[in-house]
């Protein structure tokens, strides 16, 4: 089946967001996506919570690193109390907009159905900020929104996710190398070997499982009752990011010449894809069995981009 580039919605918070920083010379998404090593495993944390992403990773082991890859570096600050970090922020946007994340999207009042935390991480890109309010372009589909500095503090803090740091933000970015995209891609292919082998000293809870244990132990975990909230979780966002990782994986692999793994990724997005409609209706024996199709993926994968192929 020919590969066909996705474009469209979907979560893409922080690489949507980091595009609106870099501006007039921010390369595409999908290479922004690909340079943070997202698409590059599967991993279900504590055996009960499932991400297409590597085993071990969270988004902000990848920013470093996908900065670097792409020839661009930022100022960046975090913690300390409310106050400090409002004083912070304030003073940063006198200089342009802001990098703001991770926030809890469930305190983001904007959004329709927003009451309180979710334990849903989320980035934004602060515009300015009032006595008042916090404007922001949230790449969530909510350009401009006006949020009370309350409720935006409240996400900022970020007391109910299990990553990252309270009042984490970065500004000052700066282009400090002119990197093509296929150089970027080229760049970040050893950050994408070095998740995919599953090599991470990050501790993980107990009855975590990577890769194709993942993809098997969710396959049973669906078999044998998906409750409300993994379903939730799976059709409103793991498969969605998940499916669009690996397809903009497929379509990055495929610009530098790496034609087996740029199929294997490809293969991985439409496995992937092939969740969502089985999990909304509730055939989960369909959705398992394309759990199990997909596991073997994950080595064939690694095995492909070990052998620069």
């Amino acid at each position: 089946m020919q590969h066909v580039p996705y474009v469209g919605s979907g979560p893409y918070c922080y690489a949507n967001s980091f595009a609106m920083m870099f501006g007039d010379a921010a390369p595409s998404t999908a290479v922004i996506e690909f340079s943070t090593s997202s698409p590059f495993g599967m991993q279900l944390i504590g055996g009960s919570l499932p991400f297409f992403d590597p085993y071990g990773w969270d988004p902000e082991a990848g920013f470093d690193g996908a900065l670097e890859a792409l020839g661009w570096t930022s100022e960046i600050s975090k913690g300390g109390d409310a106050e400090d970090a409002l004083s912070r922020l304030r003073s940063a946007l006198k200089d342009g907009p802001v990098w703001v994340g991770p926030v809890e999207m469930g305190h983001l009042r904007h959004q329709p159905g927003m009451t309180g935390p979710i334990e849903a991480d989320h980035y934004v890109v602060a515009l300015t900020l009032d006595e008042e309010r916090v404007l922001m372009h949230d790449p969530q589909g909510y350009p401009y929104a006006a949020l009370p500095i309350g409720d935006f503090m409240a996400a900022w803090e970020a007391k109910t996710l299990t990553y990252g740091e309270p009042f984490t933000m970065r500004w000052g970015f700066r282009r400090v190398a002119d990197v093509s995209e296929p150089d970027a891609i080229r760049a970040s292919t050893p950050a994408a070997i070095h998740w995919l082998s599953m090599r991470t000293d990050r501790p993980m809870p107990a009855g975590s499982f990577g890769n194709a244990d993942a993809a098997e132990a969710l396959a049973a975990l669906i078999e044998g009752g998906c409750d409300k909230d993994l379903r939730a979780h799976l059709i409103h966002f793991a498969v969605r990011v998940g499916t669009r990782r690996a397809a903009d994986a497929a379509t990055c692999l495929s610009r530098v010449g790496l034609l087996k793994s740029a199929a294997i990724a490809g293969e991985q997005a439409r496995l992937i894809g092939a969740l969502q409609y089985p999990l909304v209706v509730r055939k989960d024996g369909e959705a398992a069995e394309a759990l199990r199709r997909l596991a073997p993926t994950y080595d064939r994968l690694l095995a492909a981009l070990r052998g620069g192929e």
